[in-house]
């Protein structure tokens, strides 16, 4: 019999059919077993691609995380600008896999695109002028927002029972049970009106902050690439004695 061209199991097969399980039944169904009998393979052909299950599941998330678009932070585009089209591609990336964002919230630890995630909008924020200090919470800031938009649904959380909100008891949930029936116009409304909010929120700090003179470098200059950033940082510290925070 010839050998086949290609093995029968490799990563990319193992993380599509683990992310498979997951999307289908939910994070409890994953295990070594089951997956191995979705692959129509033995349990211990798994470790020689994922030594444990938590390994596993970092593969999973950092595949969706690839699925997020970085592109803007690239083209130039003012800060603001970027972090809205970023912060949009990242819900609908977390929210084509719901089950998988509660492992995804635990933040980048060793995911290469989760941490190609983290670099270019910590570098976008910095270039734009933004202290390294209040571009890590920003950063921070937008991740507990987009992956909390994600973990559930705000409308889907009501009952379609008109009879469970007594005008008594909740004189202002009348129309409580209509809210699932409208379940995409409400949590993507909700998750605009939060974005809009946070970025002109920031985006008034920002020129607070250059008001008192803590802006990075002056204006002009926010867009230059990252490598010239890094490197103007570098020579005003050779010439002020001062590492920056």
């Amino acid at each position: 019999m010839p050998r086949p061209r290609t093995p029968l199991l490799n990563r990319e097969r193992i993380v599509a059919a683990a992310l498979r399980l997951v999307e289908e039944e939910g994070l409890a169904a994953l295990s070594t077993r089951r997956l191995a009998g979705e692959l129509s393979v033995s349990g211990p052909s798994l470790y020689n691609h994922f030594a444990t299950k938590d390994e596993l599941l970092d593969a999973v998330v950092d595949g969706v995380i690839g699925e997020v678009d970085l592109s803007m932070f690239g083209t130039g585009a003012p800060w603001p600008e970027a972090l809205r089209d970023w912060a949009r591609s990242y819900r609908a990336a977390l929210a084509a896999h719901p089950n998988i964002v509660p492992v995804l919230a635990q933040g980048p630890g060793r995911r290469p695109n989760a941490l190609r995630l983290a670099d270019a909008v910590f570098g976008r924020l910095v270039e734009a002028g933004w202290p390294r200090g209040q571009a890590t919470r920003i950063g921070a800031l937008m991740r507990y927002f987009v992956t909390g938009s994600a973990l559930a649904s705000f409308a889907a959380g009501f009952p379609e029972d008109a009879g469970l909100y007594d005008a008594a008891d909740y004189p202002h949930l009348g129309e409580a049970h209509r809210l699932a029936e409208h379940r995409a116009a409400v949590d993507e409304g909700a998750f605009e009106t939060g974005l809009e909010a946070l970025l002109d929120g920031l985006v008034l700090r920002f020129e607070r902050l250059g008001r008192n003179g803590l802006q990075g470098p002056p204006a002009g200059q926010q867009d230059l690439p990252t490598a010239h950033q890094g490197s103007r940082a570098t020579n005003a510290g050779r010439s002020s004695g001062s590492t920056g925070s």
